[in-house]
């Protein structure tokens, strides 16, 4: 087997088609906490920073589409308070906080809904 030639470091960004920009951009920057970071207005592409990553939101009719396929991406957060995050989080939560597996091993998680229906994986930072 080829030793593959690169190593991962970070999600680097998620390209989500969105139908209503503006309840896209309200969910993500007001309730996620995301900051615009810049927008390509001949296509409609507003990139959104979250951490070191970035969260791009493309108009569903938009011609630049190559897929409609994505399950759910993940977002490590810092700090995970459980109580905390399902009390803000309450209206957009799709279960329970759960153990799960990431990136960094087994760690506490919770799946929300976006207002497209996205899934998004809140992840706690673990220390290492």
């Amino acid at each position: 087997m080829p030793q593959v030639p690169f190593e991962f470091v970070a999600l680097d960004h998620v390209v989500l088609r969105v139908q209503d920009m503006d309840s896209a951009l309200h969910f993500y920057s007001e309730i996620l906490g995301c900051s615009e970071e810049r927008r390509v207005p001949a296509i409609g592409l507003v990139q959104l920073r979250a951490g070191s990553s970035l969260i791009d939101l493309l108009p569903s009719d938009s011609p630049d589409l190559r897929s409609q396929n994505m399950d759910h991406f993940c977002l490590r957060i810092t700090p995970f308070d459980p109580a905390r995050i399902k009390k803000y989080l309450h209206a957009y939560a799709e279960g329970e906080i759960e153990l799960r597996y990431g990136a960094q091993g087994m760690g506490r998680s919770l799946y929300i809904s976006d207002p497209d229906g996205n899934i998004v994986e809140l992840k706690e930072e673990l220390s290492a």
